[in-house]
């Protein structure tokens, strides 16, 4: 989508086009990686799990759960590539607020130090390892960057280690780095301070309060989901109040129906009127919290009679057809007419999660992000929003409809 709206914005001067690359940060460093270091075998998550398992199986007295080693590893031993005790011992483990003793700190260093070299017996890295490699090689070659310039997009979910690898391209040099991002949207990383890493924005950053794309009554209720001020942890803050919509649009709609084929059949009618009044199926997303709601969306756009797509991880709209995919996925998206569907208890904020909690600040993060989730679900309509559960609904459409 980056690609076809910069050639748009260009095409007064296509030769422009020659010195600008847009990439997904994971292609663009795998694609550095393998220029200045070599090839780069990177290890899938369900590799990562295997390995965790294995190690966690050849440990005596090992009581924690898959779920809790993965999140360990992915957010505090993998993220901050800790390859000692000593430094998972010491590392500040922000968003990560549960409390381990010395002891359970020490058979877990067993298990994740197992599992470091079970992934190197393999010939395997994860992405972190890889950008931290990177980053550490092109500090090596200051003089002599990749890119004069960087502009990151949704820089609230740039990780630990592609931070580093961002702060090495940048080499200190001058604006070398624009970052455009929303603390209100993070939904994939945990937080960290930026500045402990070489990236200090404090007195160098701006909140943005003209809205384009989103009409003013459905940004006024998405941001109820929030609170009136989001800060990271560096102490940055932005502020909700004041942002201003540049045009207007109907009232968004809330509908908490008594069973998912109830929900089903209203969000079909919903979406037969939409087209009645000239929106075309290209125009139109649904979105849901996860897979397993993805068949109520299928039914919902079959009653309707649409032509639709269920997107993967490639993201790639079609001209005729509606789309459908999970929250995560339509980060980045924007249609005329959204339905999120499938808000129920239980599903949003999604349980499974909240069943991992391992204290009260725990909780409040999984809250926090769950909340984005949705937020950023709603957002992604420019004019229509319908928003669905099942009785007993989500508590987060108590605030929607406030």
């Amino acid at each position: 989508a980056l690609k076809m709206k910069l050639r748009r914005l260009i095409s007064n001067e296509p030769r422009l086009g020659e010195r600008l690359e847009v990439h997904s940060m994971n292609a663009i460093g795998l694609r550095l990686y393998e220029s200045t270091i070599g090839h780069a075998k990177i290890a899938s998550r369900q590799v990562i799990q295997e390995v965790l398992m294995e190690s966690a199986s050849a440990s005596e007295g090992n009581k924690f759960s898959l779920h809790f080693l993965m999140t360990e590893w992915e957010q505090v031993v993998d993220a901050w590539q800790l390859d000692s005790w000593e430094a998972y011992r010491d590392v500040v483990r922000l968003g990560r607020k549960t409390r381990l003793q010395e002891k359970q700190r020490i058979a877990l260093w067993s298990i994740f130090d197992q599992a470091r070299s079970g992934l190197q017996n393999r010939g395997l890295m994860t992405y972190s390892a890889m950008f931290s490699r990177l980053a550490a090689k092109l500090g090596e070659k200051a003089h002599h960057p990749p890119f004069e310039f960087a502009v990151v997009d949704e820089a609230q979910d740039v990780s630990v280690a592609q931070l580093r690898f961002l702060a090495a391209l940048g080499a200190k040099r001058v604006n070398s780095i624009f970052f455009a991002g929303d603390l209100g949207q993070r939904i994939f990383q945990q937080p960290f301070s930026w500045k402990a890493l070489g990236i200090d924005v404090r007195g160098r950053s701006f909140t943005l309060k003209i809205n384009y794309r989103t009409s003013h009554q459905i940004r006024t209720q998405a941001d109820r989901l929030l609170g009136p001020e989001v800060a990271d942890v560096d102490g940055i803050a932005e502020k909700r109040g004041g942002t201003v919509s540049t045009f207007n649009g109907p009232p968004p709609e809330t509908q908490i129906l008594d069973t998912a084929e109830d929900e089903i059949n209203a969000v079909g009618q919903w979406l037969k009127d939409r087209t009645k009044d000239g929106i075309v199926p290209h125009e139109i997303g649904v979105f849901v919290r996860s897979a397993a709601q993805l068949d109520r969306a299928r039914s919902a756009m079959n009653n309707a009679g649409l032509p639709f797509k269920v997107l993967d991880e490639n993201v790639e709209t079609t001209g005729n057809s509606a789309s459908i995919c999970t929250m995560h996925l339509a980060k980045g998206l924007e249609f005329r007419t959204v339905v999120v569907m499938a808000c129920d208890d239980e599903v949003i904020p999604l349980q499974e999660r909240i069943e991992t909690v391992g204290d009260d600040a725990d909780l409040e993060e999984i809250y926090a992000t769950e909340r984005h989730l949705l937020y950023v679900a709603c957002t992604r309509a420019r004019d229509q929003l319908l928003v669905t559960g099942v009785e007993p609904a989500s508590e987060f459409l108590d605030d929607l409809k406030r």
